[in-house]
């Protein structure tokens, strides 16, 4: 039976949050809100956010102007010149430069019954030829009621369509859904996340960064929601740096040499940052690389190792990572050649993992890579494409022997593979390591914090032994304070 046409009233309108809403519900909610009023700015491809507020009708009350700056020279004259013209930097311009404009022309007149609003988005759609990378950058900056401060919300999405039009119908969707997100559900930041891909799926977008700001939003840890991006599937990683700004991971990777270290880091140790500094000083000493871009990974796996994301648990990984300054990536790549062809999206530089050799071993576990028709060997030809290689940190065995890439037991059926790819440079021992620290285990020191051992801080950074004991992370628990403060 056909589906009645959408009457243009508030009737033909869902009042129930859980019945979800169609696009063209959407926008014409914006558009009946006699609250919103603002600007669409528009570069790359179409004006296809806008367009979905003029089609539902009455976009006299909520678009105070649509303007499509394609031309650089004019979009410099407007924005100030930058860089790259699909960059974060230029949407921040963009937002700042419209929405400033509707609060000196609007805000006299009508700044108490009002909240104003801009919207922007600058991408790259597919080109003629095809041969672009797919992506752009969109966000609103807003007032969520007049004369409020203002909030923000920032996405950088990748469109996964083969075919132009399917990309600007994709995009559209998704300004429209950010919108009405932030007018709608700004209380409720984590549902905002899950309504951005309504009509959508993760087959013709991807989201790989959110950022929130702004007096709504000041509750809004956007690590949280990185780690949120992740978990629904919206991206398959996410990145931030010490500071807890969200990167983006084009803009941070693009044409650089990127080393990674993965693990718990439940606590960082020693062995963690000895890991990081071996690999780095072999790394930079190879003649085609540079300084490498460092991220310590953690996978979806490992945080839900439990059953369940514990969000107080993963905020004290991050922070101990941010004592010691290091960034952070958060992935859905268990399996080391999907990391890998992650990372080769973003560069064709040098790549290198650097691992133990516990994790050496699982490399060449077999049962890991049945779902692939060539199995191990189909994966390890991903996995080592391009300039990749594997930077191995030895291990001390409770009887002090040392196994390293030379003497470790690899199953035979794999052992002339194992050697093809030390003899290729794709697997390297790594030498300059401290032996004074051999004998630390993230488990080890996890245990020896809760069952209140003091020895467990001689085998971390002083900086992160000084947080876990401010913070009480990890289950340290300060008895001799706890007995000040009781009087006991």
């Amino acid at each position: 039976m056909p589906q009645a046409p959408l009457q243009h009233g508030m009737d033909s309108i869902p009042n129930s949050e859980n019945i979800p809403l169609s696009t063209h519900q959407k926008a014409l909610k914006i558009n009946l809100d006699p609250l919103r009023y603002g600007t669409f700015a528009e570069i790359g491809a179409g004006q296809e956010v806008a367009r979905w507020f003029f089609k539902v009708g009455g976009a006299a009350g909520t678009i105070s102007k649509s303007i499509s700056a394609y031309d650089m020279t004019v979009s410099d004259a407007i924005y100030g010149h930058g860089k790259r013209y699909v960059s974060r930097e230029r949407l921040q311009n963009m937002l700042d430069h419209e929405h400033a404009l509707n609060l000196e022309r609007l805000r006299s007149d009508r700044g108490d019954t009002t909240a104003f609003f801009a919207f922007a988005d600058t991408v790259a759609a597919r080109n003629y030829q095809g041969t672009n990378e797919c992506h752009g950058w969109m966000g609103v900056k807003f007032q969520a009621h007049p004369r409020d401060e203002d909030s923000q919300v920032i996405i950088h999405v990748r469109m996964l369509d083969q075919e132009n039009p399917l990309q600007q119908e994709a995009l559209g969707i998704v300004g429209v859904n950010l919108l009405y997100a932030a007018f709608f559900l700004h209380y409720k930041p984590e549902q905002m996340l899950e309504s951005l891909l309504d009509s959508l799926t993760t087959e013709r977008i991807e989201i790989d960064m959110i950022a929130f700001s702004g007096i709504e939003f000041r509750h809004v840890d956007n690590r949280v929601m990185s780690l949120r991006l992740v978990q629904l599937g919206l991206s398959g990683a996410a990145m931030f740096e010490p500071s807890g700004e969200v990167l983006q991971p084009s803009e941070v990777l693009r044409k650089r040499s990127i080393l990674v270290e993965r693990g718990s880091f439940r606590p960082v140790t020693k062995v963690n940052i000895d890991m990081i500094r071996c690999a780095r000083e072999r790394f930079t000493a190879e003649p085609e690389s540079e300084k490498p871009v460092e991220l310590m990974e953690i996978t979806m796996r490992n945080l839900l190792s439990t059953g369940k994301i514990d969000l107080t648990d993963f905020l004290a990984r991050a922070d101990v990572l941010a004592a010691v300054g290091k960034s952070v990536l958060i992935s859905d790549y268990f399996e080391y050649y999907r990391l890998a062809a992650y990372l080769t999206r973003y560069t064709a530089g040098p790549i290198a993992v650097t691992m133990g050799i516990s994790s050496l071993l699982d490399l060449f576990q077999e049962q890991y890579y049945a779902g692939l028709e060539g199995g191990i060997l189909e994966a390890f030809g991903k996995l080592f494409t391009k300039d990749m290689r594997i930077y191995v940190y030895p291990m001390r065995e409770q009887n002090g022997d040392l196994i390293t890439v030379d003497n470790v037991e690899i199953p035979a059926a794999l052992r002339n593979l194992f050697r093809h790819l030390v003899e290729r440079g794709r697997v390297i021992q790594l030498e300059n390591f401290d032996s004074g620290v051999l004998h630390i285990y993230s488990r080890d020191v996890l245990r020896r914090i809760k069952d209140e051992d003091a020895s467990w801080e001689d085998m971390v950074p002083g900086e992160v032994a000084g947080l876990i004991k401010q913070r009480r992370f990890f289950g340290y628990r300060d008895t001799g304070n706890l007995a000040r403060e009781t009087g006991a």
